[in-house]
């Protein structure tokens, strides 16, 4: 009984593998300690859209010294869509910004530094001081720093590495004629590429001087007024005009400009189409006191005549293939001050006018505060976009990148309009343009979807079932 009592304590006694061995038998090992190092963690810049390079700083909420925990917001992020609160997915304290308000950064890239405990805070802000001076420059651990010892003598110059292999086809072969070990010579190349100058070299050989070509004849040169100005270099930048004054794009302008760039990568085509619109404004003032707007009413219209045309709500992205959405999910664009912004009214085809209407008050007023989220942004399938409240009679819309089609919507107004007999009469008429990829959506379907819409538009009362 007393082995047995004293095996029990030595079993509570003994920890981990130790004890295990002891109830064997087994004589006691030393285990090795494993070192914990101190945890410092970068908090990045994240991608809040799918067409996110760079972020820029709006505000901190948490300052340097904070405590916060896993979930809390720390820093306010300006997309090119809109504003939203970055989480921390660690507890800590926030131990350096290396990215302060007004800056920006690209995504992925480090912008403020959370330390575990107090004790990292000191290495946290060490390394935040190499990462300003660059990425060489990176602090070691407390525990791996020794004293200082005198600096080494210089090294002795080291002969080059040989070069076997890496030469010039044209190298190799003149090696081989002239029988010289290429393993031998230096290159002279990029990277000690070994050329045919180089084998030339060791074989003893001079190459032959090239002799220039004659220079051409002069040309007389072209009058003053006429001598046509030097190619702008791609990507040359301007010089700004005398007066004028330099303004670098925003956030949402920069994206702007390069989500405009991509769609030109794009084959296009344009198609025109008018509708009388009497019987459309006049359910328009008849549903206006309920909040719902032109813009929701064509909205319904396009939706309406999208399930009837499903290769218009079709999207290529990779130039390879194309996909049949199957929600129906209409941006609608917006000017703001200083951007675009194009919010999606999801599923606009299984919803009232009445609720359509009310989606979009709530989307509009998101978009003018920049609340709005990705989902609520970057998941249309068909882009409308009205300018006939400007009395605009007619434009082109670019097709923006990863969908079908965008509709051009113009003004309404009073126009002559003879009918089939030849009698004339004053009809309210709408033009609407429709910028189409040709790569899935040829010709003869963007008019059976146009001709679908004009019926709808003209004879309304389908909106309001």
């Amino acid at each position: 009984m007393a082995s047995l009592a004293s095996l029990s304590l030595s079993l509570h006694t003994v920890p981990g593998r130790a004890r295990l061995a002891a109830a064997a038998g087994a004589p006691l090992r030393r285990r090795r300690v494993a070192v914990v190092r101190a945890k410092v963690r970068e908090i990045f810049m994240p991608a809040l859209s799918s067409t996110m390079t760079e972020g820029k700083i709006v505000s901190w909420t948490a300052a340097e010294g904070d405590r916060v925990a896993k979930g809390d917001p720390v820093v306010v992020v300006e997309s090119d869509k809109a504003d939203m609160d970055v989480e921390t997915f660690h507890d800590g304290i926030v131990a350096a910004v290396l990215v302060p308000a007004g800056g920006t950064a690209p995504v992925g890239a480090p912008i403020a530094l959370l330390a575990e405990s107090e004790e990292e805070v000191a290495l946290a802000q060490a390394r935040a001081q190499a990462l300003s001076q660059g990425p060489s420059r990176e602090p070691h651990p407390p525990h791996a720093v020794a004293a200082a010892a005198p600096a080494p003598p210089p090294p002795a110059p080291v002969a080059a590495p040989a070069t076997k292999g890496i030469a010039t086809p044209y190298a190799k072969k003149l090696a081989k004629q002239r029988r010289v070990d290429i393993a031998a010579v230096v290159g002279t190349g990029p990277h000690g590429r070994v050329t045919a100058a180089d084998i030339q070299a060791a074989a003893g050989i001079n190459p032959k001087p090239k002799v220039a070509p004659p220079p051409p004849p002069p040309q007389p040169a072209p009058p003053a007024a006429v001598r046509p100005a030097p190619p702008m270099a791609s990507g040359a930048v301007l010089p700004p005009l005398p007066g004028g004054r330099v303004v670098p794009f925003t956030t949402m302008q920069a994206a702007v400009s390069r989500n405009m760039v991509e769609s030109l990568s794009v084959p296009t085509f344009r198609v025109g189409y008018s509708m009388t619109t009497d019987k459309l404004d006049a359910l328009y003032e008849k549903v206006k006191s309920k909040g719902v707007t032109k813009t929701v009413l064509l909205v319904k219209a396009a939706a309406m005549a999208l399930t009837q045309h499903p290769v218009v709500n079709a999207s290529c992205r990779d130039g390879k293939s194309f996909s049949y959405n199957t929600n129906v999910n209409i941006g609608v664009a917006v000017a703001l001050e200083g951007g675009l912004l194009t919010p999606v009214l999801e599923d606009a085809d299984k919803l009232d006018i009445y609720l359509l209407a009310q989606k979009w008050r709530v989307l509009l007023k998101k978009a003018r505060t920049k609340q709005l989220q990705p989902n609520e942004y970057n998941s249309g399938t068909f882009t409308l976009s009205n300018l006939g409240m400007f009395g605009v009679d007619r434009f082109d819309a670019i097709l923006p990148a990863g969908q079908g089609a965008i509709m051009a919507v113009g003004t309404s107004k009073p126009t002559v309009v003879a009918d089939k007999d030849g009698f004339f009469s004053i009809k309210s008429e709408m033009l609407v343009n429709v910028t189409a990829d040709h790569r899935i959506i040829y010709g003869a379907d963007l008019a059976a979807f146009l001709q679908t819409f004009a019926k709808i538009v003209e004879d309304p009362e389908g909106l309001t079932l």
